[in-house]
């Protein structure tokens, strides 16, 4: 299926995974995506040296061509490109797109319509606009995600590579989507921009809100110190653990108590009511704890479903791919890769008009190269010119 973007002209000028990424989801919802790569290829592609299942999700369905930026016959190459595009999608530091005659303000008298996405680390403006920054540096570390992740006194956990870098492609695509129906209505392109530390800021919006408002954080606490105790997770007797949704308390606390068989907790007065049971916490989790300890996870998921008690399975991602409701709602998709055909993560967005598919595998470095410059209308001794100059890879 060809999907929404049909027609739709990107070009990824991009490295790594936040750009890429967020290309890549233009891609699978139908866009003809050009993906400009260095002669020696997209660092990320460097990261394993057989498969690379991160690669091939932040790259499927586009077609590479290899430029030198350094050459300027290669930046010539790059603004044909975006004679007739649609989408410019980069994450390239704001001084090398100046440097290349390739930012916003250079490119935008030329291109009127086009929708240009810059995806920074720290933003165009400030002081730390062209530092270096991936997602474990501006999303995870700067912008607090990784604090809001650890307990007190406890060591910094490891930051996942890559997460920060979808919720930032996401981000981006959603201003890709706004800028495009503003054109639709008024002819003009404009930037859109956003950056892995604003991603970061906003993904904690709740604890900085309350910063912002009140002057203090929700901080993170040991399941032990939780003031909601049905708001909280806990282990069975074979390991697997699951998480109580019992946010509205007093809703939740006679559904548990009757799952539980505990009748006796209904009458303990440290437990009456919502602000009792917070008051006394701490006794409370380890009673909950020691009764969810006695049986096995099969055993609680089924009981707690038959009292009406809200609840979630805790996963890892090993577990994910055998949870049916992953399956049946669309959480994967069949995807083109160099062996064939392969079960990948999908894009988390559907639509029932115009359902999307992946269409092509990651490209190999600069595969489309030649395809690409015959169709602007270039002929083979023009491309033999370019690449003896230096322009191409």
């Amino acid at each position: 299926m060809p999907g929404p973007l049909e027609g739709t002209r990107v070009i990824d000028l991009g490295t790594f995974v936040v750009g890429p990424s967020a290309a890549a989801i233009l891609a699978d919802w139908g866009a003809d995506v050009v993906k400009v790569e260095p002669p020696e290829g997209d660092p990320n592609r460097a990261w394993t040296t057989d498969r690379n299942p991160t690669f091939e999700l932040d790259n499927r369905g586009k077609r590479s061509i290899t430029v030198d930026l350094k050459v300027p016959e290669g930046v010539e190459v790059v603004l044909d490109l975006l004679r007739d595009a649609d989408v410019l999608v980069t994450n390239l530091r704001p001084r090398v797109l100046e440097s290349f005659g390739l930012d916003y303000a250079s490119v935008a008298p030329r291109f009127p319509r086009l929708v240009y996405a810059a995806i920074t680390g720290y933003g165009s403006q400030g002081p730390d606009r062209d530092r270096p920054a991936y997602d474990g540096g501006a999303f995870w570390a700067r912008a607090g995600v990784l604090a809001t992740m650890t307990l007190p006194g406890a060591e910094l956990p490891f930051a996942p590579g890559g997460s920060g870098d979808h919720i930032t492609a996401i981000t981006a695509v959603a201003g890709i989507g706004a800028a495009l129906a503003s054109r639709a209505a008024t002819g003009r392109g404009q930037e859109v921009s956003t950056s892995l530390f604003r991603a970061g800021i906003f993904t904690i919006g709740a604890d900085m809100n309350r910063v912002l408002r009140l002057g203090d954080a929700f901080g993170t606490r040991h399941r032990t110190e939780v003031p909601n105790p049905l708001y909280n997770s806990y282990e069975c007797a074979d390991g697997r653990h699951l998480f109580l949704l019992g946010l509205q308390p007093d809703r939740h606390w006679e559904s548990l108590v009757a799952a539980l068989g505990r009748p006796e907790l209904r009458s303990d007065p440290r437990y009456a009511t919502a602000r009792d049971r917070a008051t006394n916490a701490p006794a409370l989790i380890a009673v909950l704890s020691a009764a969810f300890r006695s049986a096995s996870f099969a055993h609680w998921a089924a009981t707690l479903d038959a009292h009406g008690m809200w609840w979630a399975p805790v996963q890892s991602p090993m577990d994910i791919p055998d949870d049916p409701q992953a399956v049946a709602g669309g959480a994967f998709v069949e995807a083109p890769v160099t062996e064939g055909t392969a079960t990948m993560v999908a894009t988390p967005v559907d639509f029932s008009a115009t359902p999307w598919s992946v269409l092509r595998r990651a490209p190999e470095v600069g595969e489309h190269t030649e395809e690409i410059l015959l169709e602007r209308g270039l002929s083979w001794e023009q491309i033999s010119a370019l690449r003896d100059r230096g322009a191409l890879g």
